[in-house]
């Protein structure tokens, strides 16, 4: 992506993609260690598009709230439900509360997951709730 493509660089190139595919062939004969992925296409691509959406106007309060004179800064620690049956599920629903600016997953337990909240809102909850329902869909057995 520099912009220089003398044959010393082009070499590099293929030479570090060659050894990445060996690599992971490797390890792919080695441990067999698979995650079955059990979404539903069609409602992941929905939840992305969502996703983008939340992450956008997240980003704009926060932006809002960090440039405010008076800071209306309101930190809080609390617990939400998660409801996803598989790991594959919990961990989209954690790094898609920990993606939507001012918001991070503290701390993942078997049902709930800890959040911290840089501008707490009434409304968080609710809010959190609602991502989880949308996650649970995205699961091949969820709900719809």
């Amino acid at each position: 992506m520099s912009g220089v493509y003398s044959p010393l660089i082009v070499g590099f190139g293929a030479m570090s993609a060659v050894i990445s595919v060996f690599v992971i062939h490797r390890m792919n004969v080695v441990d067999q260690d698979r995650i079955p992925l059990q979404l539903h296409p069609v409602r992941i691509v929905q939840y992305w598009l969502w996703l983008m959406g939340e992450i956008a106007k997240s980003n704009i309060a926060v932006t809002k709230a960090i440039l405010a004179r008076d800071m209306p800064i309101r930190q809080n620690l609390f617990k939400t439900n998660c409801s996803q049956k598989t790991e594959l599920a919990q961990v989209i629903f954690a790094n898609s509360i920990t993606l939507t600016p001012g918001t991070i997953t503290v701390e993942t337990e078997d049902d709930h997951f800890w959040v911290h909240a840089l501008c707490y809102s009434d409304d968080d909850p609710a809010a959190l709730d609602d991502m989880d329902a949308r996650v649970l869909a995205v699961e091949t057995g969820g709900k719809a």
